[in-house]
């Protein structure tokens, strides 16, 4: 089986396209979409046989969950046991947008979908594209990353077929994603709302919407921890390239490429802008430089398309600056490090 690409206008979506995606979708077939954030493959929320081709094709651990999307919020609720008021407060304030809500989950929702555990996550997404095929099939969509378990998520239709195609029916083309790096995701822990996954949305602004304080949790599991996982996106390697990237503070990372070109290395090198001035290692005909922008939503946005372009480059080693110690930049910095994890 071959994936079938159909491309449509992002803001204005050809309904004709999108209703075939949907009767792929009602059929148990597997649609990769584009969302604000990275490209999800989505399959039936309420149909536990496509929900596990979502892992199948994967290769995702049964016990990872994965995201409902919903176009409304009595959508949502209908999903939930209970819809506490925190909760409340956080969609009407950020949805639609890059937030995902984990409560307990309600009875139409399977196993399949919560890893076995006893709470969904939970989230609306801004795309056009995304919010019409929910609205258009009438039902929620599972629809985690639309890549291969642990690798680097796709932000454009072409890195969902480099790692899927052949694996699902349909991929929906709608040029590259905006946001570039996934949802933030929140949870009650002991009563205590607290980040389960760092994301676009920061402890502040959730602060802020919910005049209490919010925790961020550092949560890393292992790949062989059998337990249902507290969130989509916590295995301690993730987001990751097929090959060794490692961070370091910029003042090293010159010293570091030069020294790993020596060795007979190709190597990439994600750097600032400002410290691209030529350098002897810069001159190596074995190494890949991408400038990345110095504001976190630009790094963000261009992240995951810079390590697919390292990969298809050929690289051995990847190299990268390491980012701000700062807030801003949480959501970054957990990107990396789980992609520098190698166990």
């Amino acid at each position: 089986m071959k994936t079938e690409r159909l491309i449509v206008d992002p803001h204005l979506p050809d309904e004709a396209v999108l209703r075939r995606a949907v009767g792929v979708l009602q059929a148990g077939g597997l649609v990769a979409i584009p969302t604000e954030t990275v490209y999800g493959l989505a399959a039936s929320a309420l149909d536990p046989r496509a929900v596990r081709r979502i892992y199948e094709a994967k290769g995702r651990p049964s016990n990872n969950p994965l995201i409902v999307h919903v176009a409304s919020l009595e959508q949502a609720r209908s999903l939930a046991v209970e819809w506490p008021d925190w909760a409340a407060r956080l969609a009407e304030r950020f949805w639609p947008g890059p937030l995902t809500i984990v409560v307990p989950r309600g009875p139409a929702v399977s196993d399949a979908i919560t890893g076995g555990g006893a709470t969904v996550a939970l989230r609306m997404p801004a795309h056009p594209v995304a919010r019409r095929l929910i609205e258009l099939g009438q039902s929620p969509l599972a629809a985690p990353s639309a890549n291969r378990s642990t690798r680097i998520s796709p932000t454009t239709a072409d890195h969902v077929l480099g790692m899927l195609d052949g694996r699902i029916e349909l991929v929906i083309d709608a040029g590259a994603t905006s946001g570039g790096i996934e949802s933030t995701v929140v949870g009650c822990v002991d009563g205590q709302v607290n980040i389960l996954r760092p994301g676009p949305l920061m402890a502040a602004q959730l602060e802020a919407a919910l005049d209490q304080p919010v925790v961020v949790r550092d949560v890393r599991a292992g790949a062989n921890d059998a337990a249902p996982l507290a969130s989509p996106g916590t295995l301690a390697r993730h987001y990751a390239p097929l090959v060794p990237l490692e961070c370091l503070p910029a003042s090293e990372t010159a010293a570091r490429v030069k020294g790993l070109l020596a060795a007979g290395e190709r190597v990439g090198w994600l750097r600032w802008a400002s410290h691209a001035a030529q350098s002897e290692a810069s001159s190596s005909g074995a190494l890949v430089a991408i400038e990345m922008p110095e504001q976190p939503a630009g790094y963000a946005a261009r992240l995951y398309a810079a390590l697919h372009e390292l990969e298809g480059a050929d690289v051995t080693r990847i190299v990268v600056d390491t980012p701000p110690e700062d807030h801003a930049w949480l959501a970054i910095q957990d990107r990396l490090r789980r992609a520098a994890c190698r166990i």
